[in-house]
């Protein structure tokens, strides 16, 4: 009897978390939109806004920029370049059930000046992307990696 009235009075478990995968996967796009039109605006401020201020950058022939503090000189330098254009687009967006991390794996174009030739190049590749949801609700990149689509050297 003692047992019965003991199982009475344990709590319940707390109800599962809303599943958001859908909305964030939305905010996470509609960032993506805004990302593009900071890269076309050649706005640093507003670019590395898109990152955690502990996000890490990996590209290709560059050292890893870890934090925002190594991230700005280096996206300024490229800036700079007048043929310097980059767009991209995701083909994945995978929001995890929990809801507080999320990849995107895409493919971008990027247009800048050669400094063998000082000619407009235009480079095809592809990225994966994970994002942290911050406390404020709002989604950071904190991962940005890419590379080029081209031959195995």
């Amino acid at each position: 009897m003692l047992g019965f009235l003991l199982a009475g009075c344990a709590q319940a478990p707390p109800p599962a978390p809303a599943d958001t995968r859908a909305a964030d996967e939305k905010a996470i796009r509609d960032d993506e939109v805004v990302w593009n039109k900071d890269w076309a605006a050649k706005d640093l401020d507003k670019i590395l806004s898109h990152y955690a201020d502990d996000a890490t950058l990996m590209v290709p022939d560059v050292p890893l920029l870890h934090g925002k503090d190594a991230m700005r000189p280096a996206l300024q330098q490229i800036l700079a370049d007048k043929n310097w254009s980059l767009t991209f687009s995701s083909t994945t967006v995978e929001v995890s059930k929990s809801g507080d991390i999320a990849y995107l794996q895409g493919n971008y174009t990027v247009t800048e000046t050669s400094p063998k030739t000082k000619k407009s190049v235009t480079e095809k590749g592809k990225y994966v992307t994970v994002y942290k949801k911050q406390a404020d609700g709002s989604w950071k990149a904190v991962e940005d990696i890419n590379n080029e689509n081209a031959p195995a050297k």
